[in-house]
């Protein structure tokens, strides 16, 4: 698949990580549809963004929303060639306090909501619309890169639901590119590590500077343009399909 000319939707497109996706497509010759609340900022970067670029405003948690708002993306180009799921919320918080008080439920449910179900609810929404994409000589239609973490892996103290919720895109990632290779679209995920993000402006000065310390090489936060350079590469080497590839300068969380 080339980046010119393609058409990308992209959750949370409005800040963090998706913008840096959206604005590394832009920057390649490519189109790109921006999902996010009516609350984000996406009507504003569109609009400074161009022709090459529209805002949908989405609650990734409404089904009805979902699918009136992909519907919206692909007429918006005509179609939609990739999609990049970059919706997400993270918010620590211990499973039973340290005054023996449990979690609220509703913590736990609104980050499964979110960062699985919304983007399932989005993919299968996409999927069908690049269903009608006419393949490319390999026979690709599309493409699907939702956005993991390494916490889905090695989850810290406090990121019980946050883990889980990102464990779970994990485990879609190889099944999801079965259920897809019939209409000739792949599936891959990617799993960062410490970015520099919002969503980082959540922990402590100190604790960023400790995972950063822990990197092996380089000693430095990842950045939206990381994520951007890596979309695109998905994009040109179709070989890759079915896998997680983490993004972490070879970060392992410790338990602390």
């Amino acid at each position: 698949m080339q980046v010119p000319g393609s058409v990308a939707l992209v959750t949370g497109g409005a800040s963090g990580l998706g913008a840096g996706v959206v604005k590394t497509l832009l920057d390649k010759g490519g189109r790109a549809v921006i999902l996010d609340l009516p609350s984000s900022a996406g009507e504003d970067m569109a609009n400074e963004l161009g022709d090459v670029a529209a805002f949908v405003p989405v609650d990734v948690t409404n089904p009805d929303d979902v699918e009136l708002a992909v519907s919206a993306a692909a007429s918006a180009f005509g179609r939609i060639d990739v999609l990049v799921s970059c919706a997400g919320i993270s918010s620590g918080q211990r499973v039973v306090s340290r005054d023996g008080t449990p979690n609220p439920l509703g913590h736990f449910r609104s980050h499964i909501e979110v960062n699985l179900i919304g983007l399932f609810d989005v993919t299968r929404n996409a999927v069908s619309a690049m269903s009608a994409n006419e393949p490319n000589n390999d026979g690709e239609r599309g493409l699907i890169v939702n956005i993991a973490s390494i916490a889905g892996y090695e989850g810290q103290v406090g990121q019980s639901a946050y883990g889980s919720s990102k464990a779970g895109v994990i485990g879609l990632t190889l099944p999801m590119a079965r259920d897809l290779a019939v209409w000739g679209i792949r599936v891959m995920t990617i799993a960062p590590g410490t970015m520099d993000t919002p969503m980082l402006a959540t922990l402590n000065e100190d604790f960023i500077a400790k995972l950063v310390e822990d990197n092996v090489f380089p000693h430095r936060l990842g950045t939206p343009a990381d994520v951007g350079a890596l979309v695109t590469h998905f994009m040109e080497n179709t070989f890759l399909n079915g896998e997680v590839v983490r993004l972490d300068a070879g970060l392992r969380l410790t338990s602390n």
